[in-house]
């Protein structure tokens, strides 16, 4: 392999390791890209701390033993760049009708709409979660997790850039139009919301910020998975490394959500309550009570199931059979990748009953991915309960089932409690309390977002880290923040 494909070029003003500085064309469209950039950024971007030093990492290879490097760095300065993993000799097309051909280089011309409408919704689902969380720098419980956002944010700005590379680079003026679109959306936006729902809410706590890089970036993962099958090698490449970045923001949610429960936990035994649903008494401690954090996660849980869109769908069908989008996993299962006389079961309403059909597993690609996303959750929720085992305490943290609160496919249309049973509208507006987060419960969250930025402290609903970020101390500075 040749080792300059490794590591990343700085010399252009767009840090990469793809030969920008001969490809002119491309080069001057991201530069021309750049600036209405850097404005989206000091608009929508971590609202407060635009000015503070942050100890971030940056890619200066693609090598995944050595790919990062930490240091100070205010976040406008922070070189995004454009970085593909390392190209496969002689890679074939892993599924669909061209299953075994040479990967394409270039986008084939009947695939082109679709193609682009893929790296769109992807692209715009990056500056979407920076706006969505812009606000939380201001109430970060420490200075640990605030730099873990921030190294979020910038993050999906890079994915952003990710996405922008390759529509300015195979998709002419068309790609353009679409990158300059996608700083013009905004997230919540009446007018030009972003394009997916999930997408266009609030994150208005820590709670939910730790609850969507959970699970909200855990779809991001299984997107990127099917990409990184593509036939298309440049997008395969792109989805590849970024991959290795998506891994810290589920991290960090699935850290986060952990250090809430143990402190919960810890607060409750110290204080001698047995009973964790008591959750007046619960609250009197400072702490998260498990039925809201419960709550949470039937909220930001089933919000990231309509992002797999209808569990039967024509267009999956097309993206597979074209070869542009794969399953997770793809090269590892055993069967013809082509899926000519396959089924896959799903879940589907049946006069009025919930039953299990089998579908051609063509057209139910999105209810296999979003079994795999369900399978994976659980691996979460298995630690998370054993931190409330270990506790002494007997209460399990759960998947609601899939008809639970859902706005899009098959269970759209009818209310069903998180064990699946179906009710009646009355009974769901009379219950839905006990299952989603109140304003009350929102209230309460909310009034325990003080900010906490002295060295190594930590706020009274989060337990501490067990290893602080680069191996660093507890105490450690991990932002500077302006005075």
């Amino acid at each position: 392999m040749n080792m300059n494909i490794m590591n990343v070029d700085y010399s252009t003003k767009i840090p990469n390791n793809v030969n920008l500085a001969e490809d002119r064309q491309v080069l001057k469209a991201l530069e021309g890209w750049h600036p209405g950039y850097v404005d989206w950024w000091n608009d929508m971007g971590p609202e407060g701390f635009q000015q503070s030093l942050v100890y971030l990492r940056t890619a200066y290879s693609v090598d995944p033993r050595g790919w990062a490097k930490f240091d100070y760095v205010k976040m406008p300065d922070y070189r995004w760049g454009i970085l593909l993993a390392p190209q496969e000799e002689d890679r074939k097309i892993p599924f669909g009708e061209h299953y075994g051909e040479p990967a394409w280089q270039e986008v084939p011309g009947e695939y082109r709409a679709l193609m682009r409408r893929l790296i769109v919704i992807q692209g715009d689902t990056e500056p979407a979660s920076v706006e969505q969380q812009r606000h939380l720098g201001k109430t970060a419980p420490s200075l640990y997790d605030m730099r873990n956002l921030f190294q979020v944010n910038v993050e999906e700005g890079r994915h952003l850039w990710a996405m922008v590379y390759l529509l300015q680079k195979y998709f002419g003026r068309d790609g353009r139009e679409e990158a300059d679109d996608l700083l013009r959306r905004r997230s919540g936006d009446a007018d030009s919301p972003r394009m997916l729902g999930a997408f266009n809410e609030k994150t208005p706590d820590w709670l939910s910020f730790f609850m969507f890089t959970y699970f909200t970036d855990r779809d991001g993962k299984m997107q990127l998975h099917s990409l990184a099958q593509s036939g298309f090698d440049p997008l395969s490449r792109t989805c590849r490394f970024m991959l290795t970045e998506e891994a810290h923001h589920m991290f960090v949610g699935e850290t986060g959500v952990g250090r809430v429960i143990q402190r919960t936990v810890d607060a409750m035994r110290a204080a001698g309550i047995d009973d964790p649903t008591d959750i007046a008494k619960v609250r009197a401690l400072g702490v998260i009570d498990l039925p809201t954090i419960q709550k949470k996660l039937n909220l930001h849980y089933t919000l990231s199931l309509d992002l797999f869109g209808s569990e039967v769908s024509t267009n999956a069908a097309n993206a597979f059979n074209s070869g542009i989008k794969g399953r997770y996993h793809e090269t590892q299962i055993q069967d013809d990748h082509q899926l000519k006389n396959s089924t896959y079961p799903v879940l589907k309403l049946v006069d009025g009953e919930i039953k299990r059909v089998d579908e051609p597993a063509l057209t139910a690609l999105n209810m296999r991915l979003r079994d795999d996303y369900s399978q994976d959750c659980i691996k979460g929720l298995l630690r998370w309960n054993k931190i409330i085992t270990t506790a002494g305490y007997d209460f399990q943290l759960k998947l609601p089932h899939t008809a639970f609160h859902r706005a899009i496919g098959e269970f759209k249309d009818v209310h069903a409690t998180p064990d699946g049973i179906l009710i009646d509208e009355g009974t769901w507006a009379k219950r839905k309390g006990d299952w989603l987060p109140s304003t009350d419960d929102g209230a309460y969250i909310a009034s325990l977002m003080k900010p906490v930025t002295e060295l190594g402290e930590y706020a009274s609903w989060i337990a501490p880290p067990k290893v602080g970020i680069d191996n660093k101390p507890g105490d450690f500075e991990y932002v500077k923040i302006e005075t």
